[in-house]
């Protein structure tokens, strides 16, 4: 078997759905004509950002320049909103996104028929403003144009598993890996094999990612994603080797300096971590870091400032809504731990109806809880788990799921569970978690 056989064979073994959100940082450099790295999410995904702004900004001014003196350039104006795109992820400046939506409009305009360039920037864009829908249809019709497309693949990828096509989902990483083994593919494989416990394999896969490294950025991504598979089973020391072991490949890494700040605050220490989260909310005020960073604040005793920081997500949130976006999954979260719990179900209600993923069906789950309504919350909550993804995030939901409706054994049986793949997962909830555990044990 040849070394590329076996890298798509990897993720033959015990073929299963894919169901999270793999950012599109590899999709936009196809289109935009730059070598940056793959993220993830999340989710998110949208986690991991290695890409310094500057260059992007100068490509930006040049492609302008360039559509200035030739404004009928259809494939000038979709690299252009590749690249705004871009932007907008990587600065957390939502406007970039309106720029990004008047530039490929422009392309399809000039070129309305067979613009597969145009087609696969609107379903980078779809996605990045969490439009699942719309970036299913465009990839797809990206994909009739350009039927050999890995990159296209991610961006199906991407979509079919916001919107829970589970089966459709593993088809498309599986034939881009068929098509181009490499970093977008084997990165996708990983989270896959991750999300169904398989965390050897994902690491096999990580490792093979950056193997197939061959940029800084592509490096000091795959160890950042190492480093994150590691953090997220408990592994503080190996996940601190994967993040220093990227600095080099990428000093000015935000994700890397974001894994660098979650070791210092799972060691306790407190100080260390809160002004590491300020260079970093400084550099890359993104929601995801802003949480994080005011959760801390809040552990450490600091509520007011806690309360900022969720402030300043909230304002984020509503200019990305202004910009399009239709998603409601993070808004419904942070209602939930730190705003108005019937308003998280609203949300969280309205993005499951949409998407019925393990993600949105946890979200549901916790804001039902948060909202008292444990009955409903407990079937969500299954569902999440069906896939075996090994998330202390959602064991922890889960257990206080079960906890508040008195099912003492199971909900310590599955909060212990949580401790056991990351006692580090929150620095405010996992005191939660061992307060709650410790009160079912004494019964």
């Amino acid at each position: 078997m040849s070394e590329t056989q076996s890298r798509g064979a990897l993720f033959r073994i015990r073929r299963q759905p894919a169901l999270i959100l793999f950012a599109l940082f590899v999709l936009i450099a196809a289109a935009a004509g730059t070598t940056i790295a793959l993220s993830d999410n999340t989710s998110p995904a949208d986690s991991a950002r290695t890409v310094s702004v500057d260059p992007l900004i100068t490509k930006v001014a040049q492609q302008r320049q360039q559509l200035e003196r030739v404004p009928g350039n259809a494939a000038g104006w979709a690299e252009l909103g590749a690249a705004y795109v871009e932007l907008a992820r990587i600065t957390g400046d939502p406007e970039n996104y309106g720029e990004a939506q008047r530039a490929l409009d422009r392309s399809i305009e000039i070129e309305p028929e067979g613009n597969a360039e145009a087609l696969f920037g609107l379903g980078v864009l779809a996605n990045a403003l969490h439009d699942f829908t719309a970036a299913r249809t465009y990839g797809e019709q990206a994909l009739a144009l350009r039927p050999e497309s890995a990159d296209v693949y991610g961006v199906l990828v991407d979509a079919y598993t916001q919107l829970g096509d589970a089966d459709a989902a593993t088809a498309a990483v599986q034939r881009m890996l068929d098509l181009r083994p490499g970093v977008p593919s084997f990165t996708r494989a990983a989270y896959d094999l991750e999300l169904h416990g398989r965390t050897e394999d994902a690491r096999a896969a990580l490792e093979m990612a950056l193997g197939a490294a061959n940029t800084a950025d592509q490096i000091a991504f795959a160890r950042y994603h190492l480093g994150e598979l590691a953090f997220n089973s408990g592994q503080l020391d190996e996940a601190e080797v994967q993040y220093k072991a990227g600095l080099p490949a990428n000093p000015e890494s935000a994700a890397l300096l974001q894994g660098t700040a979650k070791i210092a605050a799972a060691r306790g220490d407190s100080a260390r971590a809160i002004d590491l989260y300020t260079q970093l909310t400084e550099i890359a005020p993104l929601p995801e870091y802003l949480i994080e960073f005011g959760e801390l604040l809040e552990s450490a005793g600091r509520p007011g400032e806690a309360a900022g920081k969720y402030r300043e997500v909230a304002a984020q949130q509503a200019e990305l809504a202004a910009q399009g976006a239709t998603e409601y999954l993070d808004a419904a979260l942070l209602a939930a731990d730190h705003g108005d719990p019937n308003e998280a179900v609203r949300l969280a209600q309205l993005e499951y109806d949409r998407r019925q993923s393990i993600l949105t069906a946890d979200g549901l789950a916790w804001s039902l809880h948060k909202a008292g309504r444990n009955e409903e919350a407990l079937g969500y909550a299954d569902q999440a788990a069906t896939l075996g993804w090994r998330s202390a995030t959602l064991a922890y939901h889960r257990g206080m799921i079960l906890a508040a409706l008195g099912r003492s054994d199971q909900a310590a049986d599955t909060l212990s569970e949580a401790l056991r793949i990351n006692p580090y997962f929150s620095p405010l909830h996992s005191p939660r978690l061992q307060q709650t555990l410790d009160s079912l044990n004494r019964r």
